[in-house]
Formats: C-alpha cells, structure tokens, sequence
C-alpha cells in the first residue's frame, strides 16, 4: 500500500479546488460528504485483515469522531456481491475535510510503529482497491447509528439525467424508505452522488438489525415499488447497477 492509513489512497490537496464548485453549489444542510474505499482482499486471509483493522484503524477513527475530526465511519465486511470484499469509510462536511481527516490521520500513523506493522500487513492481505468520494443526497446515513447489516446498490446513470434521478428519490421515493424506518423495517437509508471515483455514479444504501431482517425489508420495498412511476423512471436514468449485502462490523456513531 502506498499510504500510512488502511484503506485510504492520499488525494492531492489541490482536488478541493477542482470540486469547490461542487461543494459551493449545494445548499441543504448539513453537507455530508463520505470517503469510502472499497478493498480487493485475499478470501482466506480477509478475517485477519477485520483483526488489523481494529487493532490499529478503529482506536484512530474512535479518536477523530470523538474530537470532531470525522462525524461518522464504519467498516464493512462482505456477505454477497461482487469482487469487493471489505470497505473503510469516513464521513465530513465537506470534501477538504475529507482530505483534512486523512492528512492527520496519516500523520498521526507515520510515528507509531505498530501501526505502520499493521498497515504492511492489511496491504499485503489486501493490496488493491477502488477510492470514491460520494456526497449524501437524502437519507439519513451518517447521522445516526446503522444497524448491522447494509444493502448496497451502486449505479451506473445516464450523467445528464442524474438531478432527475436525485429529484425522483427525494419526492417519491424518500417517503416510503423514511415510513419503513418509522416502521421499524430499516435503521437507516441514504442516496449519495458521486464526486470522485470510478464508474458508479450513485450509491442508494439501506441498513436494518440485521441480514435476515435487511432482505425482509428489502423484499418489502420491492413490493411497494412494483408499478410506481418514478421507480421505473429511475430504473431508466440509471439502468446498470451492482448490489451487495455488507455486514457492518464497525462504526460510530
């Protein structure tokens, strides 16, 4: 790996320049901006890698929530899905902030020699991996507790049709994810547009207690979505899409 802190690939500080525009254009409050990166890991070594993490990644990530550094992080294991087989994310008011987190967060690792042990051996168990920068949209992740499992489903959109997509989410589709959290079927929802990364443009994420429960509710939504109009409109603007299930064995808050 080719940085101090698992999971994470510095981002050259002159980036915020590039995204300002982004992040000044947007005025609902608070920002939520999520840096998550996405690990490619050996599948007979991937427990260990969950073992480093907590021993040297989560007391740093516990330290920078508790000071105000990040407001939210978590790590995730995969259940089902693609090739991606652990994710590391933290969570900021803006983008800078995000690169702000990190620096220390690195600079924090460079003097402590366990952590640099930890962090050679979490490379060579997972040695590569895909960095995004998304910025919540609607929901409420990263704002309050999730429950311990996630339903992820990562899109590929037609980009010149990606505010309708956002618009149909938080008109149509936002009521019927917050009545199931109401109803106790869903801890947490979230529809978040890319700023930085790969092909995936958005990221709709819902947790519940647990695996069992999460497609349950999932099923559920299913259901309720079957001949609604903005669902297959949505469908439409984004017609590609991976999903995963993600066991969620780290957060805060």
């Amino acid at each position: 790996m080719t940085t101090k802190r698992i999971g994470a690939i510095a981002l050259p500080a002159c980036l915020c320049l590039l995204l300002g525009a982004a992040a000044n254009a947007q005025d609902k409050q608070p920002e939520r901006y999520i840096y998550s990166t996405y690990h490619y890991c050996d599948f007979s070594k991937q427990d260990r890698a969950d073992e480093l993490y907590m021993q040297s990644q989560k007391p740093a990530n516990d330290a920078a929530f508790k000071d105000g550094t990040i407001a939210a992080y978590g790590w995730l294991a995969h259940n089902t899905g693609g090739k991606w087989r652990r994710v590391d994310y933290f969570v900021a008011n803006s983008v800078q902030g995000l690169l702000d987190a990190q620096k220390k967060l690195n600079d924090q690792s460079d003097s402590d020699a366990k952590a640099k042990k930890a962090f050679q051996e979490f490379g060579s168990i997972c040695s590569a991996h895909d960095d995004y920068i998304w910025r919540a949209v609607a929901g409420n992740m990263g704002t309050a507790p999730r429950g311990g499992a996630s339903f992820s489903t990562y899109y590929v959109c037609d980009q010149g049709r990606e505010d309708q997509a956002d618009e149909l989410v938080k008109k149509s589709l936002a009521p019927i994810l917050e009545k199931m959290v109401a109803d106790g079927k869903l801890v947490s929802w979230g529809w978040n547009e890319h700023i930085v990364g790969g092909e995936y443009r958005r990221l709709a994420t819902m947790s519940s207690a647990d695996v069992k429960t999460l497609m349950e509710a999932r099923g559920a939504l299913v259901e309720a979505l079957e001949g609604n109009a903005a669902g297959d409109l949505l469908n439409e603007i984004c017609p590609s899409h991976s999903d995963y299930i993600w066991e969620i064995k780290a957060q805060a808050p």
